[in-house]
């Protein structure tokens, strides 16, 4: 690979929480485990073998592995084990973009004098992590984000796969079309309806047809994909568009009461980490998942950006009192809470009169005391009796 060229690594865990789980229990290893127990949060390659995956139900995951052994997640040990493989990253190049706790963009095009070519900077990284921290990881490189994160994806489990330059059309060519990005069911079944079944085949089709079929955003972005054309950088210093939460619950009965003391911990939750970021938002968003697997998204723009509990709170209620009547009659799964159109809190011009102060204050004083001695130290009434489960995990580094 020539020195100018572009050179990015999509680092990718195998199967995060369940090989973490597998690595910390060894009588599970080289058996097929989940995370979760009413929706499925991951799955071991084991398990994924019987066709097990997310986020389908405990029931008939078990129907398909009747050996199937279910876990509790422990969102902190995967916490740790994402900042210590995160660690490696930042070692590896300052030049490092998260995407999620489990996979990460690395960009390695200016190490070769000091670390020598991409493939064996991806082969040292790939020791340490299985070395240093006990997993198992997937890397792909190439010399387009797009690329390099398809390559990861065809290289697992545990594998290492490298796209040479002028080799990417040959590469990616012979691919399903499910391998670009923003090819769901929907755009599958279009494509495939039409005889359309590899990416090679939708870089034959003109753009004005692509756009025809798909529309414009999906046809331009498919066209631009199925000839590798993916400008994109690897970006450090990109803030979150959002922060958010979210809480599986199983396929159990739950009361408008239980419900609401799941938005409770939610919010308060979010809007800690808001604080703690300096950041304040206008869009609540409230993501549900229903007993039958569809899901909803219902959002609410606020007059003014905040950070306060109680006003996020009553905005999230409305919400999730709107959906009552389909809760009643499907159930829910799943509920998650975002806060969107973030700005900084130093930059908001606070409305007159200044009537939320208070809330304000308490709000800063509840997390005083929560960050010197932990979240159950002190808590909103609405969550006595009530214990969440552990909440979700975050990216490290990120708000």
């Amino acid at each position: 690979m020539p020195v100018t060229e572009t050179a990015i690594i999509h680092a990718d865990l195998d199967s995060f929480y369940a090989s973490v789980e597998q690595r910390d229990h060894p009588h599970l290893r080289g058996k097929p485990v989940v995370v979760g127990g009413g929706v499925v949060l991951a799955a071991s390659y084991e398990a994924k073998a019987f066709g097990v995956h997310t986020p389908m139900g405990g029931r008939a995951a078990r129907a398909l592995c009747p050996n199937l052994i279910e876990v509790p997640p422990r969102f902190d040990a995967y916490v740790e084990a994402s900042k210590a493989v995160f660690a490696i990253f930042k070692e590896t190049t300052p030049l490092v973009e998260g995407l999620s706790i489990d996979e990460a963009f690395l960009d390695v095009s200016g190490l070769r004098r000091v670390s020598g070519e991409p493939r064996a900077i991806a082969t040292e990284l790939r020791r340490r992590v299985r070395d240093e921290v006990g997993l198992a990881i997937s890397v792909g490189i190439a010399r387009t984000k797009f690329l390099a994160k398809v390559a990861s994806a065809v290289g697992k489990p545990d594998g290492l796969l490298e796209v040479p330059p002028g080799t990417e059309l040959d590469f990616l060519h012979p691919l399903p079309v499910e391998r670009l990005w923003g090819v769901g069911p929907v755009t599958a079944r279009k494509l495939h309806e039409r005889g359309i079944t590899t990416v090679g085949q939708v870089a034959e089709l003109p753009e004005p047809s692509l756009v025809g079929m798909l529309g414009a955003g999906s046809g331009r972005h498919l066209f631009a994909l199925a000839h590798n054309r993916d400008p994109r950088r690897v970006d450090t210093g990109r803030r979150r568009r959002s922060i958010g939460s979210q809480q599986a619950l199983g396929r159990g009965p739950r009361s408008v009461d239980d419900l609401d003391a799941v938005l409770v911990g939610l919010v308060d939750r979010v809007s800690r980490r808001m604080r703690k970021a300096d950041r304040v938002g206008r869009t609540v968003v409230l993501r549900l998942r229903f007993g039958d697997f569809t899901r909803a998204t219902r959002s609410h723009t606020l007059a003014e950006a905040t950070d306060e509990t109680l006003v996020l709170l009553q905005a999230v209620r409305t919400l999730l009192r709107a959906e009552i009547p389909r809760l009643r009659t499907d159930g829910v799964t799943l509920l998650g809470l975002s806060i969107t159109n973030l700005q900084d809190a130093k930059a908001v011009q606070l409305a007159l009169p200044f009537d939320g102060k208070d809330r304000r204050r308490l709000d800063a004083a509840l997390d005083q005391v929560q960050a010197r001695f932990g979240t159950k130290a002190i808590g909103r009434t609405t969550l006595v009796a009530r214990p969440l489960r552990p909440e979700a995990p975050r990216l490290p580094g990120h708000d």
